[in-house]
């Protein structure tokens, strides 16, 4: 029996079983979603002097972690049989059968839904619009068509991925403000080089699902050489919220020492990598944003 044979057997097997709550979670994407409700959760901070009232953060948090995990569920659903040629994908709930693409489909609109039904009625309009817009723009408009359209589909498509602290800012006040857009233009910096180092470190996985990642259509020389143009640029744009007044020194001391780590993985990549220098940077890029909104949170509440 062939090597496909048996792996069609083999879901064939795992769809009669009952699937457990872990696959669902996994779905979500737990731990991207749970970076994104982290920046919500400062935008919602930095919008106010004062604590958020928990009748606005707990339903905004879950409202906003509904659809993006509904969003999250679209992409394994669209990426599935890409997802089963990818080394780092394949043992998804989706590829190895043990959910339908019925049964994921109807998980994600039942969280999107619930959640959209959240913002709306316990947040604000605002707020509910403009998640559903980073919804479509990352299930749809980036996982259907950028992502297999051009080798800039992450720099496009990182904008719906950006949005949480404006949807966390509109939480609180109501209204789009400049300093919640540039806590969006900060993700949206991040992205690409924080994307790209994957991109580079599974190149060879892209190229077998045929996905127009950098790496794979302009090659990995090209791909490190923007990295480390975009590192210097997220460089620059980390420091605009102190030069406007929006954090203090500590901000600025925490922010300078994680852009000159980052640029250290830059620099490494391009000029003197290793085995694993794409991947360490991938994964110090997580750290990093994670750490970069928390001193922004404990800035403002801390010396504001």
């Amino acid at each position: 029996m062939s090597h496909q044979g048996s792996q069609q057997q083999a879901i064939a097997a795992n769809l009669t079983k009952r699937a457990s709550w872990r696959e669902y979670l996994e779905l979500t994407k737990p731990r991207v979603v749970a970076l994104l409700l982290l920046t919500a959760l400062v935008g919602m901070c930095l919008a106010t002097d004062t604590w958020v009232a928990l009748d606005i953060m707990l339903p905004a948090l879950v409202g906003i972690g509904l659809m993006a995990g509904s969003a999250a569920a679209i992409n394994h659903l669209v990426d599935r049989h890409i997802d089963a040629k990818m080394a780092r994908t394949l043992r998804r709930p989706l590829p190895t059968g043990a959910l339908s693409p019925a049964r994921v489909l109807a998980f994600a609109a039942i969280i999107g839904a619930l959640g959209y039904i959240v913002l709306e009625l316990m947040v604000n309009r605002i707020t509910a619009l403009l998640t559903l817009a980073s919804l479509v723009g990352y299930a749809f408009v980036y996982t259907m068509y950028l992502k297999r359209a051009t080798p800039q589909n992450i720099v496009i498509g990182g904008l719906a991925g950006a949005a949480p602290p404006l949807l966390g800012w509109t939480a609180v006040t109501g209204e789009i403000h400049a300093n919640a857009i540039l806590l969006v233009l900060i993700i949206f910096t991040w992205t690409p080089p924080h994307f790209w180092a994957l991109a580079v470190h599974r190149a060879k996985d892209y190229a077998k699902a045929d996905i127009p990642m950098l790496p794979v259509t302009h090659g990995i020389d090209f791909t490190k050489t923007c990295i480390f143009l975009y590192t210097i640029l997220l460089t620059v744009v980390c420091v605009l919220p102190y030069l406007i007044g929006m954090s203090g020194l500590l901000y600025l001391i925490g922010v300078s020492a994680l852009n000159i780590g980052f640029l250290a993985y830059a620099w490494r990549l391009k000029y003197a990598p290793k085995k694993l220098t794409a991947f360490n940077m991938f994964k110090y890029s997580i750290w990093y944003l994670m750490a970069l909104f928390i001193l922004l949170l404990v800035d403002h509440y801390l010396f504001s």
